[in-house]
């Protein structure tokens, strides 16, 4: 018989028990009164006690869903040209990410801006990242950035193809609002989700995206709307959260005052449930495997929202406005977990005490489809507990 492929799911049953915390990722209950775990070939059956062919004790530690990056901008294998950096994708792991969502794979020298080449380059993407898990870590790739020439029967075409998701609007020559709002209709008409990009320009050759462009075009995601770096004004963030119809995401790699307005926002039009974060990583701001760390910190203790909430927004958040199995700690979804406390020395009882006073939690293992991947992070500062 051969081997198991690497990145297969742990296989037969594991129970997780003698855990302090249990954080579900879900909004509406994010706190699940368990201490304990149950998983099947890679699956969570259940927050039970139950036979297991393994058992690992927590240690005390809080049990989490993984974070999902749910804009990031990979190219090739675990290395990017943005800062000729190797290895990105693994340190990410440690910081407790385990999927990552590619906002377009535009940082590939040399990269083809004409109708085949685009629907290429994403294709190769999608099937490389299929095959090649750095870490165990899942990266949906494959997102092609629209340009002025395509037609609808560029869309139906990466439609056939199984891509799901386009770049970032924005990124290319289709930016402003009529042009936008005609690739967004095709898209949705053909159900593969829009991301658009907003505020100024990212790099030379992108384009500053206007609140007056975002809403005539309605993407399904409005990618880094506390700008990339670049923020719009706040008042046209505030207008974005009342009268966008799409998630509202924000940034590590962005401005953080505009994401804590975003936020308000957010909370203002009862629409913490559209509320996403990620990193838009790799770019000019460097790689960063804490930023997900940073940006549910950053809105536990400045933003003022309660951890287990800021959690959600990179974890169950992301899985229910874009479609995903992994996120949510429950029957049926992948076990996609992540174990931390306090870090060494903070102030604070446990894990989201820690986060409400600006310190980052420390990793202390991870795991991804029901197999750990790492034990305490090469990244986060040292928790203070560790699984058994």
């Amino acid at each position: 018989m051969a081997d198991a492929p690497k990145d297969a799911p742990e296989s037969g049953r594991t129970l997780i028990h003698n855990i302090g915390l249990l954080l579900t990722g879900d909004l509406d209950q994010p706190i699940a009164d368990s201490d304990c775990l149950l998983i099947e070939d890679g699956v969570i059956i259940g927050l039970e006690q139950g036979d297991a062919d393994r058992v690992i004790d927590a240690g005390g530690c809080a049990v989490a869903p993984g974070l999902i990056d749910g804009h990031c901008h990979p190219v090739f294998g675990d290395w990017t040209p943005r800062q000729n950096q190797s290895g990105w994708i693994e340190m990410n792991v440690n910081g407790g990410v385990t999927s990552f969502i590619s906002a377009g794979e535009v940082h590939l020298p040399g990269r083809p801006k004409d109708a085949e080449g685009v629907k290429a380059l994403a294709m190769v993407a999608q099937r490389c990242f299929a095959n090649f898990r750095s870490l165990g870590a899942k990266v949906i790739a494959g997102a092609p950035v629209p340009e002025l020439d395509f037609g609808r029967d560029f869309y139906e075409g990466i439609k056939a193809a199984g891509i799901r998701h386009i770049g970032e609007i924005g990124l290319g020559t289709v930016a402003k609002g009529a042009d936008a709002a005609r690739v967004t209709a095709w898209c949705r008409e053909l159900g593969i989700e829009t991301i658009m990009h907003v505020g100024g320009p990212s790099i030379a050759g992108s384009h500053h995206v206007t609140a007056e462009d975002v809403l005539e075009a309605q993407p399904d995601v409005l990618s880094h709307i506390n700008g990339g770096p670049t923020s719009n004004p706040h008042a046209d963030i505030r207008e974005l959260c009342r009268h966008a119809k799409g998630a509202l995401e924000a940034v590590h790699n962005g401005n953080e005052k505009s994401a804590l307005v975003a936020l308000e926002g957010a909370l203002e039009n009862d629409r913490l449930g559209d509320f996403l974060i990620g990193t838009d990583a790799p770019a000019g701001s460097g790689v960063q495997p804490n930023g997900m760390l940073r940006m549910a910190t950053l809105l536990a203790s400045i933003g003022g929202l309660p951890a287990e909430q800021a959690w959600c927004c990179g974890t169950g958040n992301v899985t229910k406005k874009r479609g995903l199995d992994q996120g949510i700690l429950e029957a049926g979804r992948s076990a996609d977990i992540v174990f931390m406390d306090r870090p060494s020395g903070s102030e604070g009882k446990n894990v989201l005490q820690a986060m409400a006073v600006g310190n980052i939690p420390g990793i202390a293992a991870v795991m991804i489809d029901g197999k750990l991947r790492t034990g305490r992070s090469r990244s986060t500062p040292p928790s203070a507990r560790v699984p058994g």
